[in-house]
């Protein structure tokens, strides 16, 4: 699938450089060193208090791919984005080694995930419209480049 996102050679806003995800990664290290170590370990839910019978729960949320991500998005200047982009709207920017790449909120809020390159770096933007955050990943790991797609149904328990 492709989208439109602007693009542009200069922006006030950055995303944090390396240095400052290192620090914050380093903190958040920090922070829960000797805590629980797995998701088992800190989401123990349970089933045997509920007022709702549970075979009436059912999930409503979209099927796996139901949220398409975006691959290989197409960019516009910023005058021809201009065309349809509101001065004000809210857009999510990614600046890397030199080049700066603008993402709508409006397409962010139908496909959550974007699979880029910025100045060959392989990137997922990601943005959840249900608590207002973007953040943005490098796709490598392992040796390999991994494309990054929504799960579908969120609300299945962590067993």
């Amino acid at each position: 699938m492709s989208g439109s996102c602007a693009r542009s050679a200069s922006s006030p806003l950055r995303i944090a450089s390396r240095t400052r995800a290192a620090t914050v990664a380093l903190l958040a290290c920090v922070a829960f060193a000797g805590q629980p170590t797995s998701a088992q370990d800190i989401w123990r839910t349970d089933f045997s208090r509920h007022v709702v019978p549970l075979d009436e729960i059912v999930s409503g949320g979209p099927p796996k791919d139901g949220i398409p991500a975006l691959d290989r998005p197409r960019f516009v200047s910023v005058a021809e984005a201009g065309r349809w982009l509101d001065p004000r709207e809210p857009v999510l920017v990614v600046e890397h080694g030199g080049e700066a790449r603008i993402y709508p909120l409006r397409i962010l809020v139908w496909h959550e995930i974007v699979n880029d390159r910025i100045d060959d770096l392989p990137i997922a933007v990601t943005f959840c419209p249900l608590c207002n955050t973007a953040l943005v990943f490098d796709r490598r790991h392992a040796g390999r480049t991994l494309d990054l797609a929504l799960p579908g149904d969120c609300a299945t328990p962590i067993s």
